[in-house]
């Protein structure tokens, strides 16, 4: 059966930026990452503020990113 996994990368080269993300949101949100990576046993919660935050500021970027190419003004 063919996999259904929406998670894989447009862009394979984002990958380390996207870590770089999620350090990041979770420093300012005061989540504490564990240090081998393993995410497994971190509240349901923290990991769902991580990824709220990650795509709230990717859609901010990418409005950022339309707003200054010619042709597409609000």
């Amino acid at each position: 059966m063919a996999s259904r996994s929406s998670n894989t990368l447009v862009v394979p080269q984002a990958n380390g930026a996207l870590d770089q993300l999620k350090y990041e949101v979770a420093q300012e949100l005061g989540i504490q990452i564990p240090q081998d990576g393993y995410m497994g046993n971190m509240a349901t919660r923290d990991a769902g503020s991580i990824g709220g935050n990650i795509t709230r500021r990717l859609v901010q970027i990418a409005e950022q990113t339309l707003a200054g190419q010619s042709g597409f003004r609000s």
